[in-house]
């Protein structure tokens, strides 16, 4: 299996998380940041896995840049995943988080969703 983990942070801890999602699979693993990739390389992956810290609710604006240059079916055949960090303030729950977003967004663009979007808590920015 070929996956692809992409991830934007903004103090290190998405990143840190996209490095662990990326040592725990099987096969060929790459992982970049949202803002080197080409989003014509998706092709070539059997799953891709993406990753943001959640603000405002919402993903990063890298990552909802990198959402909305995909076509309505760039991810046809290509199984998805999404993951969020997120503050563990129980009041941030009335905003959402950006993995159930990502992961809707994914699905919207052909992607087959394979599990329920993850979100994996900080303690503090840096």
């Amino acid at each position: 299996m070929k996956t692809l983990v992409v991830y934007d942070s903004l103090y290190g801890n998405t990143r840190i998380i996209a490095q662990a999602i990326a040592g725990a699979m099987p096969g060929d693993v790459q992982m970049v940041h949202v803002k080197e990739l080409d989003v014509s390389q998706l092709r070539g992956y059997d799953l891709l896995i993406v990753g943001a810290p959640t603000h405002g609710g919402r993903p990063s604006d890298a990552v909802k840049g990198l959402l909305q240059r995909l076509s309505a079916t760039s991810l046809a055949g290509i199984k998805v995943a999404a993951f969020d960090t997120r503050l563990p303030w129980g009041i941030l729950r009335l905003f959402g988080f950006a993995a159930p977003k990502i992961a809707r967004s994914l699905k919207k663009k052909g992607g087959q969703l394979v599990c329920a979007a993850a979100g994996f808590l900080v303690v503090g920015s840096e």
